[in-house]
């Protein structure tokens, strides 16, 4: 510890000597033994004149009397006073309204040494206090206004807010219009070229059967037919891209489903592009629609064959994949793992503007003819409604790569057929198939066509008349039922079928299914469903699975 010096002394006492508050150093009987400058400044007196005195003898009368029985005898009994508000009487008669406190310094052996008093100028104290509480009012009032301001601030923003999300509104909606503008011309323009070739067909071959000429009756109704089934194919391809479709989905093996496409993509690819496949070893069983899967990967071999007309090389590739929170946040998916097949060309490729329209339904490059515009559209909605996505990689002069990615199935073995069956099962005349079809038109062709295949018929027109074929004709073995028609649904008619006869076998059709057996584009489990419009073929192999069922 450092000694005290002369210069610590002075500094201490020049301390005690100008504090911002009176000092009274009092013997224990009261006298006063020191008294600072500040005090002797607000009585307006000398130092020396205060020694001697007692501090009693500065207080007014009702001072004088809370002094001996009050403020004394507690400094006595408990060694300290803490504040109390007296009024001191200055030289000049005036009174000093003080703060005064006590407290006594007791002696080792007991005693008290002395008492130092403490006094504080409450006319300061209180204009402090007075400035103090204004400026806290101002403070508060300045709080306030930025409260409001913020409020306002606020409220300007989110109104700014409002307003762009507004014209954005807006602006996408415009968009949304050009676009189901440009979607409705597309379909109408496509749509009239195919009816084009089936009304021109039809009438021709009308015409030629009027006059007994029948040499080009079979290219008429086969040319007739091709623009009919091209028509059915647009249909599906806008189901596709609007995720309306109905899926079977069933858990697949994809590495099965690209092997056993080699003969469909040799024959459609052509000599001139070379095919590799590349699959991956191990590959996670996936759950999706495998008719609709092929097609996907067909039109995307057939976009990577027109995106190399000079040949090439295309490569259909699997494998594992996982999507983390990142990328799938991006994308509009789930995290997790993913069976992924891609199809890679050497074509010419694509800049950054074709690659962002690429999926627009009616979107083309290629010439006028060569293409709807619906292939990638079709593939992407595909990918969409099964949980999954599509992505495009493509660099101009180097070529492109598609990959389809869908959701791993966990646990499943692969129920998928994958060998395609162009058969035509035919019924027998005690098959009896009760068909409800509210469109007279399509009811009489759905008539000869079940006849064509052996079966015996009984066409109506509404559900109730069907429900009462039911309790007359306990020989019906199947229910061919249309699902959207007036009264009730074909689904809700299947359901009170059933009751009368349970284990009834039941087809559905429809060309859209508006969630009656189909949810979340996804058909319920156990439903037989057949999209309209169907080759005989297919209604052949669908009411056959259904009987044997």
């Amino acid at each position: 510890m450092n000694p005290i010096t002369g210069s610590d002394v002075d500094d201490l006492v020049d301390l005690f000597e100008n504090a911002p508050c009176g000092y009274i150093s009092a013997a224990p009987e009261g006298h006063i033994m020191l008294a600072n400058k500040t005090l002797a400044s607000w009585l307006g007196m000398s130092s020396e004149k205060i020694v001697g005195r007692k501090l009693i003898d500065f207080l007014t009368m009702p001072g004088k009397i809370y002094f001996e029985t009050h403020f004394a005898p507690l400094v006595a009994m408990q060694g300290a006073f803490n504040e109390v508000a007296l009024d001191m009487v200055k030289a000049d008669g005036t009174r000093l309204p003080v703060l005064v406190n006590a407290v006594a310094r007791i002696a080792e052996g007991g005693g008290v040494r002395f008492i130092r008093i403490t006094i504080f100028n409450a006319t300061d104290r209180r204009r402090y206090e007075k400035e103090l509480l204004e400026a806290r009012a101002v403070a508060e009032r300045s709080a306030t206004a930025l409260r409001d301001l913020n409020a306002s601030l606020e409220e300007r923003v989110a109104a700014a807010v409002q307003e762009k999300l507004a014209a954005e509104g807006a602006l996408h909606q415009a968009q949304k219009i050009e676009a189901l503008g440009h979607l409705t011309g597309g379909v109408a323009h496509d749509f009239n070229n195919m009816l084009a070739v089936v009304i021109g067909g039809l009438n021709m071959a009308q015409r030629r059967i009027e006059r007994g000429a029948l040499d080009d009756i079979p290219k008429l109704l086969a040319a007739a037919l091709d623009g009919a089934n091209r028509a059915a194919t647009l249909t599906q391809r806008l189901l596709a891209f609007s995720r309306q479709q109905p899926l079977s989905p069933e858990a697949l093996d994809a590495n099965k489903l690209v092997a056993n496409m080699a003969e469909i993509l040799a024959s459609t690819l052509g000599e001139i592009i070379q095919k590799e496949t590349v699959l991956a070893a191990g590959l996670w069983r996936t759950k999706a629609d495998a008719n609709q899967l092929e097609n996907a990967v067909l039109n995307l071999a057939v976009n990577a064959r027109d995106a190399m007309p000079d040949g090439g090389k295309l490569t259909i590739e699997t494998a594992n994949a996982h999507i983390d929170e990142t990328y799938a946040a991006e994308h509009d998916l789930t995290p997790g793992q993913y069976v992924m097949i891609a199809v890679t060309d050497t074509g010419c490729g694509m800049p950054p503007g074709v690659i962002k329209k690429a999926i627009d339904p009616f979107f083309t490059t290629k010439p006028v003819g060569k293409g709807t515009g619906l292939g990638l559209s079709q593939v992407f909605g595909f990918a969409k409604q099964s949980g999954g996505h599509m992505k495009i990689y493509s660099e101009v002069g180097i070529g492109t790569t598609m990959k389809i990615y869908l959701p791993r199935e966990y646990g499943a073995e692969d129920t998928a057929q994958h060998v395609r069956n162009d058969s035509v099962p035919r019924g027998s005349a005690s098959d009896v198939v009760l068909l409800v079809e509210d469109d007279a038109s399509v009811r009489e062709v759905h008539s000869r066509m079940l006849e064509e295949l052996g079966y015996t018929v009984i066409a109506v027109d509404r559900p109730s008349a069907a429900l009462a074929v039911i309790d007359e004709r306990p020989d019906v073995k199947l229910l061919f039922t249309d699902i959207v028609m007036p009264q009730m649904n074909g689904r809700e008619l299947a359901d009170r079928a059933r009751v009368k006869r349970p284990g009834l076998s039941v087809v559905f059709t429809t060309g859209y299914s508006r969630n009656a057996v189909v949810h979340n584009g996804i058909l319920d489990p156990g439903v037989i469903f057949l999209q309209k419009p169907a080759t005989l073929g297919d209604l052949a192999r669908k009411l056959r699975t259904a009987l044997d069922a």
